[in-house]
């Protein structure tokens, strides 16, 4: 059942609209049931979570009858951001996940995420999607903030992602959505994947898997599920992290995902002019590739990898 949660009106007779796709067992609803909100698209340039929307809808479909909670699928939080691939809100220069919790009372942007807000509350878990930028590819990987960790980490080892990264309280921005969830008693899992402007099918196939895991969890699937795989925990204290130190083009020497050992050779920055190497990148610890360059072009101060040690 599709449902408009909030809608503003926009200049030459067009209406800005965002919308759900409600899941409901076959029964008749008790009032009782769990509830799993799947969030995207805030970002416009983040798409990696628009074929886990339509993956998770597919599947529960052909096998419809296993459902028995409330499954709440929100594709586009900005959905003029995705029609113009634009990551902040077009006209506004604004960055929808620097808003929350919003104001009923305020600006446009204010009042539309305080209306999803007032949604997505009272879920039993939500899972706030996103991609890398178009810089970076990121392996599946959810993101708490230490604040939540003794109630996020045990729904995040359902996930089937390859990494829970902790963070510091200190460097977590109070202004996203998944802070202002977490912070009124909503859980909230924040998924990164993949890269910008793209669709990485195995990563969205990944989390699909492990959603379905997490939902049997909390009761809102009875079908048959995968063992998810036990995912690589750590804090920001064992991430390297690798930046250029001059400007050129990238080229990796390593896969993403693999284990480097101290020494071992990054990549090189490139100058196409004079046909030199401006740069030669070494790994500083053991560790594995987690986050990697896929953008070539670079200017001092990029970040190059990260590397779990």
């Amino acid at each position: 059942m599709i449902q408009t949660i909030a809608s503003v009106g926009l200049p030459i007779d067009e209406t800005l609209m965002i919308k759900k796709n409600r899941l409901v067992p076959l029964k008749e609803l008790s009032g009782n049931e769990k509830r799993i909100s799947i969030v995207t698209g805030t970002h416009g340039d983040e798409l990696e979570g628009q074929y886990v929307c339509y993956e998770l809808q597919r599947r529960i479909r052909k096998q419809y009858h296993c459902l028995t909670g409330i499954v709440d699928i929100y594709p586009a939080l900005n959905p003029l951001g995705i029609d113009s691939l634009t990551r902040g809100i077009p006209g506004f220069d604004l960055d929808m996940n620097r808003l929350f919790p919003g104001a009923e009372n305020g600006s446009m942007p204010e009042y539309i995420v305080s209306q999803i807000i007032d949604d997505l509350k009272g879920s039993d878990t939500v899972i706030d999607i996103h991609a890398s930028n178009i810089f970076l590819e990121e392996i599946p990987q959810v993101r708490i903030n230490e604040l939540s960790k003794d109630t996020l980490v045990p729904l995040a080892r359902k996930l089937n992602v390859d990494y829970i990264w902790i963070h510091a309280a200190a460097t977590v921005l109070e202004s996203t959505l998944a802070y202002s969830l977490n912070m009124i008693g909503t859980p909230t899992l924040v998924v990164e994947m993949g890269v910008g402007m793209r669709i990485t099918k195995k990563f969205g196939d990944q989390l699909v898997d492990g959603i379905f895991s997490l939902m049997k969890e909390l009761g809102i699937w009875n079908g048959e599920v995968i063992e998810p795989k036990e995912p690589i925990i750590s804090d920001d204290g064992e991430v390297m992290f690798l930046n250029a130190g001059s400007s050129g083009v990238f080229l990796p020497a390593v896969e993403h995902w693999k284990n480097v050992r101290k020494g071992d050779h990054i990549g090189d920055i490139l100058n196409p002019l004079t046909g030199e190497i401006n740069e030669t990148i070494t790994s500083q610890t053991d560790g594995i590739v987690f986050t990697l360059r896929e953008y070539p072009i670079v200017s001092e101060g990029s970040l190059i990898a990260r590397i779990l040690a």
